[in-house]
């Protein structure tokens, strides 16, 4: 079989599974992140430079830089995964799959978001609302200092859930279509939108390219996760797949984002929980449906039980990585 062919889709799902395993079991390591950075802080130093130099003038003019940055940003990236995975085909078919599936580990965030959502019911319990707080704020942009034990405990769980589909699922999906290229050209896409795709006076028409790109890519990834969702809940007591799948369809399609309101729903409906709605960031109230007709005073306990979701739905979508590969080979 031609190297090339490992760019098609039934011969990228060995180098996804291979990928979503070292990345559970080890994680980004922390010698390597001093070392050598992160593939996201290296496009995100490439993002802020052209951010600098290009975003300024009227809006018409900022929107036609931004888009002119994201392509310059999707080029640079394109080209050097498809280089890395031509110098990988050198070493041969199979010694090649496992180096692009070590380069491919860097991309989703399995292990990463696990411990940090874990930290803030490890905050609540050891040191109340100041640790909770503490914790919370590495993971999401509201003001921690608003937030109750509930309120913390939802935002937790809230980002569990659109994280696990934006960075576990869509870099996954990705990679399975495009190999480090489709991977490393979404994780230029969401990083552009987490750092330039927001609705600010800077950055509304400088980011606005970024913003429905990401929005676009991450279609399928976030009714994947809804999925996976819903089915790991069939798989553990005290959580409802029916009513994860209820809430997917009624709710989903009210959240103000047109792909976080599927991971959200389905967890929210699994847990019981009511998720998402009215949020306040920084001294602006967001108004936002609710996802799911549950109670709204989550604890810790329920950030354990959303994490204990988070693990199965992990591994049923390393477990369709595997399928994919025996069909493959069937």
């Amino acid at each position: 079989m031609p190297w090339t062919a490992l760019t098609h889709t039934p011969d990228t799902l060995p180098i996804l599974a291979l990928a979503l395993a070292i990345e559970a079991a080890a994680g980004y390591p922390d010698a390597l992140y001093r070392a050598l950075g992160h593939p996201v802080t290296w496009i995100g130093r490439l993002i802020g430079t052209l951010d600098t130099g290009l975003n300024r003038g009227d809006p018409i003019r900022r929107r036609i830089a931004g888009i002119c940055a994201l392509v310059v940003v999707l080029a640079v990236v394109a080209s050097v995964a498809l280089a890395l995975s031509a110098l990988a085909g050198l070493a041969g078919l199979w010694p090649g799959s496992v180096l692009l599936g070590l380069a491919c580990a860097a991309l989703p965030a399995q292990r990463s978001l696990h411990d940090h959502v874990a930290r803030v019911a490890e905050g609540l319990r050891s040191d109340g609302l100041a640790g909770g707080r503490s914790a919370v704020a590495m993971i999401v942009g509201r003001d921690p200092e608003s937030l109750d034990e509930a309120g913390i405990c939802r935002a937790a769980i809230e980002s569990l859930s659109e994280n696990f589909s934006d960075g576990i699922v869509a870099p996954a999906f990705w990679i399975g279509v495009g190999g480090l290229p489709g991977g490393a050209l979404y994780k230029a896409v969401n990083t552009a939108d987490s750092m330039i795709g927001h609705r600010t006076l800077r950055h509304e028409a400088f980011g606005w390219a970024s913003a429905r790109l990401d929005d676009v890519v991450n279609l399928p990834a976030s009714r994947l996760a809804a999925g996976l969702i819903v089915a790991a809940a069939a798989c553990h007591r005290g959580a409802s797949a029916r009513n994860a799948w209820r809430a997917v369809r009624r709710d989903a399609g009210r959240h103000r984002s047109p792909n976080a309101g599927w991971p959200e729903a389905a967890m929210a409906g699994a847990l019981g929980l009511r998720l998402a709605g009215p949020r306040v960031y920084g001294a602006i109230r967001v108004e936002d449906a609710w996802m799911g007709d549950g109670r709204s005073e989550a604890g810790p306990a329920d950030v354990e039980r959303a994490l204990a979701l988070y693990r199965t739905a992990c591994l049923i979508l390393f477990g369709l990585a595997l399928l994919g590969c025996l069909m493959a080979i069937v």
